[in-house]
């Protein structure tokens, strides 16, 4: 039923067709206008009357320099038409239609004057791709024959003459007219609008991404071509000074479109080509400087050098692709397979003189650059789902290291705090061996050198001394210490309580210490210093055997220095220092006050060096 229904309306639409061409073809328009001649001649030299002389038959369109190739000027075209209407009654209005004339001119029916460009002289107007038409007044014409003239301007490097030619009535006329300019005209305009606004886009996107770089090229591609149909479309030279400047900016705009198109191509399908490249960039700028100042043979020559680059950049990309397989690739190979058919069919379009306007490229020009610039954007989609899904592993990832930095800063937090409960307890442990132990040293000392037991007062003051010692450690550890205004009143506690205790067993102490502080410590360096004056004296009490010993303290610019020096009978360093928790304790202490310590010591005694930079 639906097949049926389908067949119906099938058979009606042709039928409509058919009744169309039928009334079409049955209804002829009568007076028809029958061009009979069409003859060219160059006009005399400095004056704009018709030549008398020298008509020689054409054909429209016509390229004049093919028989005069180096004339520069004026040339008149005679066209003599007729109309036979035996009715009077039945004549309609004519009209003439004209798709080019290069550069400029004007339209005469039989002797008036019916149209002409704004300028026919330098400056000239450029009517070469601007398709017209107008009604001849009926004042104008005769009965049965004739003339229109059309007198043309122009540059022989330029292709001068006169396009297609048609005198009919007004809406076979206006029908052409509207083709001519659809296809020379209004096609031009939309793909300027398309590649300006493509090109400025991308450029954009190149700007903020300058890492695509075939963004980069394909808005500057479009740019320049974008100028190239400016020219094309342009009826008036300006801002150029004649014609031919006009020109070789048209040519400079066709060259640089040309590269940008082969570096676009490289740079989307990412091949390298670094010999070809720079051969193009210095080829290119040649080619620019040439069509300055070059006759118009060499800017042919470039111009097709060129095209012939523009051809074989498409083929060679169908290789490319053809290798690499991917998909962006193959897309754009298809697009360029389509220039590279429409390029040739308009090289032959061009060496065969027709006219411009059946040209391939203009009317698929619009087509490409919408079908580039959609490739191009799904590259950019492509592009930017890469970057969501890559942000979101990148989410992910962080997530999972933002848990693996909690844990380990917890368990580094719990080693730390091991870490410093160890330290503290090693800190208390040095503490106590320096003070206390020092006192017990003090102790041990006097009751074994004693001569007789000691009463139960002398006890008392030992057991009270061990007992201070103990408070100023607690005290010292829970509480912020004031240093001393002097050297001397920050020892003097600690040379009161030795000084007693060498003279009773034998060891004369001279203790030479500097008035005043010259560079001051803080209280952690004072009390530092302290303990490790109470652990040198007390190991000189122990094991030194020493007669003399000299306690000496300096306090300069650089920090401070303290000596400890005895006569002692001296120890291995090595040994002592690695298994002695004494010695192991001095080494602490100065390395947490940021000092230095040397220790040197043989059999005729030891020193201890101290120095702390302040």
């Amino acid at each position: 039923m639906k097949l049926s229904i389908a067949y119906q309306w099938i058979v009606f639409v042709f039928l409509c067709c058919f009744s169309h061409s039928i009334w079409a073809t049955t209804s002829p328009l009568s007076c028809s206008p029958t061009i009979t001649y069409i003859a060219a001649a160059k006009a005399v030299a400095n004056s704009t009357s018709k030549p008398t002389a020298g008509w020689e038959a054409v054909t429209l369109p016509d390229l004049w320099t093919n028989r005069w190739p180096k004339h520069d000027g004026d040339v008149w075209y005679r066209i003599d038409w007729t109309r036979d209407c035996p009715d009077a009654g039945a004549k309609q209005p004519i009209g003439v239609g004209i798709d080019s004339i290069s550069l400029a001119g004007a339209i005469y029916s039989n002797d008036t004057l019916i149209w002409r460009d704004h300028s026919l002289e330098e400056p000239l107007s450029l009517s070469w791709n601007m398709p017209r038409w107008w009604l001849l007044p009926e004042t104008t014409l005769s009965e049965k024959s004739n003339t229109l003239w059309v007198r043309t301007i122009g540059l022989a490097e330029l292709a001068p003459g006169l396009g297609k030619l048609q005198i009919d009535h007004i809406d076979p006329i206006a029908k052409n007219h509207a083709h001519s300019l659809w296809h020379q005209r209004t096609v031009y305009y939309i793909s300027l609008g398309l590649n300006g606004a493509l090109g400025g886009i991308f450029l954009v996107i190149w700007i903020f991404g300058r890492s695509e770089r075939a963004y980069g090229w394909y808005g500057l591609m479009s740019l320049c071509w974008m100028l190239y149909l400016s020219t094309l479309l342009s009826i008036d030279p300006w801002p150029f000074p004649d014609a031919l400047t006009h020109s070789r900016f048209n040519n400079i705009c066709f060259i640089l479109y040309v590269f940008c198109f082969c570096l676009f191509t490289w740079r989307f399908g990412e091949q390298k080509l670094p010999y070809i490249e720079k051969l193009i960039w210095v080829f290119t700028g040649l080619s620019v400087l040439l069509s300055l100042f070059a006759p118009r043979a060499i800017l042919n020559i470039l111009w097709l050098s060129f095209v012939l680059l523009f051809l074989l950049n498409c083929l060679q990309f169908q290789f490319h692709a053809w290798r690499s397989s991917q998909p962006q690739y193959m897309w754009l190979a298809v697009c360029w397979l389509f220039f590279f058919i429409v390029g040739v069919h308009d090289l032959f379009v061009i060496s065969l003189q027709e006219e411009t306007h059946t040209m391939w490229g203009a009317i698929t020009g619009p087509v490409a650059a919408l079908f580039t610039a959609l490739l191009l954007g799904g590259r950019l989609a492509s592009s930017m789902r890469h970057i969501e899904t890559f942000n979101y592993e990148l989410q992910q990832r962080i997530s999972a290291a933002r848990l693996e930095i909690t844990e380990l800063l917890s368990r580094e937090h719990n080693q730390a705090l091991a870490h410093a409960t160890l330290e503290e307890r090693m800190h208390i442990i040095h503490d106590l061996h320096d003070s206390i132990g020092s006192s017990l040293v003090r102790s041990i000392a006097l009751v074994e050198q004693a001569s007789q037991p000691l009463s139960n007062t002398r006890m008392l003051s030992l057991l009270k001394v061990l007992r201070d010692d103990l408070r100023q450690v607690i005290e010292q550890g829970g509480k912020q210490q004031i240093v001393a205004a002097t050297p001397t009143q920050w020892l003097a506690p600690l040379r009161h309580r030795f000084t007693d205790l060498l003279d009773e067993i034998g060891i004369s102490s001279h203790w030479d210490i500097a008035p005043a502080w010259v560079s001051w410590p803080n209280a952690h360096q004072c009390l530092g210093l302290t303990r490790l004056i109470e652990e040198s004296i007390s190991n000189v009490i122990k094991h030194s055997q020493a007669k003399h010993l000299r306690i000496l303290l300096k306090s300069d610019q650089q920090g401070l220095s303290l000596i400890v020096d005895d006569d002692g009978v001296g120890f291995d360093v090595t040994i002592k220092h690695d298994s002695g928790v004494g010695m192991r304790s001095m080494a602490a202490r100065v390395e947490r006050m940021g000092g230095k310590l040397q220790i040197n010591s043989s059999s005729r005694g030891t020193t201890i060096i101290v120095f702390i930079e302040l």
